[in-house]
């Protein structure tokens, strides 16, 4: 697992954000380490080569035998892909003068730039970016019509817009998927695997997703690992998911797991939204006259990061569970990692830990009950 951080704005100091993104991770990454947190990245999906996908290649073959009635374009890059691959395969022109004849809906300003960039025209795009405001302007009878719609991020078992298709299909439409950038298991299963258990065991502060087949996945291998109700329970408590947008929560959503969202459907915005928002979610506390933060998989005394061993880390998240409450020695002794150790054994590691906290006073001994944090 390769790990990053910077110093920059405090914001994020102390933050251990995992990035599941296959495309722009680094991009993302640099954006929220400029606020101090520190990125696990591992892509979670690899991308099918679009002119090696039989299944685009088939849609576009099923346009160019029959041009739709209307093509309803969804993401930007998406359509820019369809029409790369149809370059590759040396049907670019006769795809473009084909849906020329087509009423042409475009679900935002990036599928509307891509759009004119080809040369054709939308006669009409939601304000809201949304499909359900696609769906309240389309017709309540589509019996005979022809829609081709351009998904992005489907996968061999997951559709990333199954209630929008449904809802055509009922209204009588014959449906053309044309699906663009399709995912498969990403290239390092290991790699992503040991993010998924630093996930399911609480070792980052939150999870960063910009794709629903990137939730998709990570909830599948969970299965398939026998780790998906720790994760499931991470998710919904102390690592707090965070989405691109509203189709990339839906996966989420079905298993009853909230998660946060930025307004506007960009990178830069949710980086922003984490760095505003993950804070507020997990202030500082007062203690002994210091402000310490208490992280996933770091302590912050003053806005500095400090050396905590992994064991100082289960006694300090311990003591910090219930601020100021007494914790046993024979509490905290079961969160060491030697066997039939004794008293002594706490003594000797709240010892180290207030050493690598760097003020003793932080953490108060109370005789003969325990420890707590001296909590102002």
């Amino acid at each position: 697992m390769i790990a990053d951080a910077t110093t920059g704005p405090a914001g994020l100091i102390g933050f251990t954000v995992a990035i599941t993104a296959a495309r722009r991770a680094d991009e993302f990454a640099m954006l929220l380490q400029r606020r101090g947190a520190t990125t696990r990245s591992a892509p979670a999906m690899a991308i099918i080569p679009l002119a090696d996908d039989v299944a685009l290649r088939a849609a576009t073959d099923e346009v160019l035998a029959q041009a739709p009635d209307v093509l309803i374009a969804t993401t930007g890059i998406g359509f820019r892909g369809w029409a790369e691959a149809a370059e590759e395969w040396g049907l670019a022109s006769a795809l473009m003068k084909q849906l020329e004849s087509t009423r042409i809906i475009s679900r935002g300003p990036k599928p509307t730039g891509a759009l004119r960039a080809a040369g054709l025209r939308e006669e009409w795009s939601p304000a809201s970016e949304s499909s359900v405001e696609v769906l309240a302007h389309l017709p309540q009878d589509l019996s005979g019509q022809r829609v081709a719609v351009q998904l992005h991020g489907a996968t061999d078992d997951w559709d990333p817009n199954p209630g929008f298709l449904a809802e055509l299909r009922r209204r009588g439409a014959t449906v053309i998927a044309v699906p663009v950038y399709r995912w498969t298991a990403p290239a390092d299963q290991d790699r992503f695997d040991a993010l998924l258990v630093e996930i399911a065991d609480a070792r980052v502060d939150a999870a960063a997703f910009t794709s629903a087949p990137a939730v998709a996945a990570m909830l599948e291998r969970a299965r398939q690992l026998g780790r998906v109700d720790a994760l499931l329970d991470a998710l919904r408590g102390p690592v707090v998911p965070y989405c691109v947008g509203p189709v990339t929560a839906r996966p989420l959503e079905d298993v009853d797991v909230p998660s946060v969202a930025p307004e506007r459907m960009r990178l830069g915005a949710l980086a922003r939204l984490i760095g505003d928002d993950l804070p507020r979610r997990r202030p500082e506390l007062a203690v002994a006259g210091h402000a310490m933060g208490v992280r996933a998989d770091a302590a912050v005394v003053d806005g500095r990061v400090c050396d905590v061993s992994p064991s100082g880390l289960a006694l300090l998240h311990a003591l910090a569970a219930n601020p100021g409450e007494v914790v046993s020695r024979t509490d905290l002794l079961a969160l060491l990692p030697v066997a039939g150790g004794d008293a002594h054994a706490v003594e000797v590691a709240i010892g180290r830990l207030r050493s690598a906290l760097g003020a003793r006073e932080l953490i108060a001994t109370v005789v003969k009950r325990g420890y707590r944090l001296a909590v102002d």
